[in-house]
């Protein structure tokens, strides 16, 4: 059977990690955490779990600065003693249909890599539609075919060419059953909180990418965006929750590209 380790890099992420260790327990053979030196208690929970299944999981814990979602995730894949690695974020989990797929792909042949849709808790209700769901990712791979690419704090896989080597965006990933489990919100505030600053980092991305707000661009984003998850995608069928998750992605696109402009402006 083949060994994979779980990699996750965490900040600040005493209320979600956990449940994301337990998720993984009789899946992976080793778990590699990669800290930015959080102040709460991320650490210790680590540590206890650590000490708690220690006769089946390797744990290791590494902290280290903080340069960016993808620099970060990148260097986690590195600690690991495993190729076949399984990235999650430190607030979400695997479902047990998920975990069901991959130990049952684990008595065959791996393939490269595999993709997974991801299921989203808002504040509590669980969003099956608009641009949250199925949102399909890339997590469990050979880290020999394949890496962390992107724009921060948007990250993607990059895969190589099997023949030539070269990277290249062409997905080969084959689609397992069963969800991630992505608990993203317990607040609004939370949610405008986080929109602010991934907007920021999107806008800087894109000012240093030499990219330009419009004032079509400005005003139009946001509305397509809205059309598109609500009406489109099927957000309306989420309720009140659908609604909002539509609304505040809408006005993060406005957000964004008012920041970019200002980015200009000031330059």
């Amino acid at each position: 059977m083949i060994k994979i380790s779980l990699t996750v890099i965490t900040f600040n992420e005493e209320k979600n990690i956990l449940r994301c260790l337990n998720s993984v327990v009789g899946l992976v053979e080793e778990i590699v955490v990669v800290d930015s030196f959080s102040i709460d208690k991320t650490k210790e929970i680590c540590f206890a779990f650590a000490e708690k299944y220690a006769q089946e999981i390797q744990f290791r814990f590494i902290e280290n600065t903080f340069l960016g979602h993808i620099q970060q995730k990148n260097f986690a894949i590195t600690c690991a003693k495993n190729d076949y690695i399984l990235s999650l974020d430190a607030d979400e989990a695997v479902s047990e249909k998920l975990k069901k797929s991959i130990l049952e792909i684990n008595k065959n042949n791996f393939c490269d890599v595999y993709e997974m849709s991801r299921l989203t808790n808002y504040c509590g209700s669980w969003i099956k539609h608009t641009d949250w769901y199925p949102d399909i990712k890339t997590r469990l791979f050979d880290r020999k075919k394949a890496h962390w690419a992107g724009i921060n704090p948007h990250d993607k896989i990059i895969f190589f060419d099997d023949i030539t080597q070269k990277k290249t965006t062409k997905n080969t990933a084959k689609r397992l059953e069963g969800d991630i489990l992505h608990y993203s919100f317990h607040t609004i505030e939370q949610h405008l909180q986080q929109m602010n600053y991934f907007t920021n980092i999107n806008a800087k991305e894109a000012f240093k990418n030499g990219k330009k707000a419009s004032l079509l661009k400005i005003l139009g984003s946001p509305i397509l965006k809205f059309f598109s998850s609500y009406i489109v995608r099927l957000g309306f069928l989420d309720g009140y929750a659908g609604f909002l998750v539509c609304a505040i992605s809408a006005f993060a696109s406005f957000v964004k590209y008012i920041k970019l402009r200002e980015l200009w402006k000031n330059k």
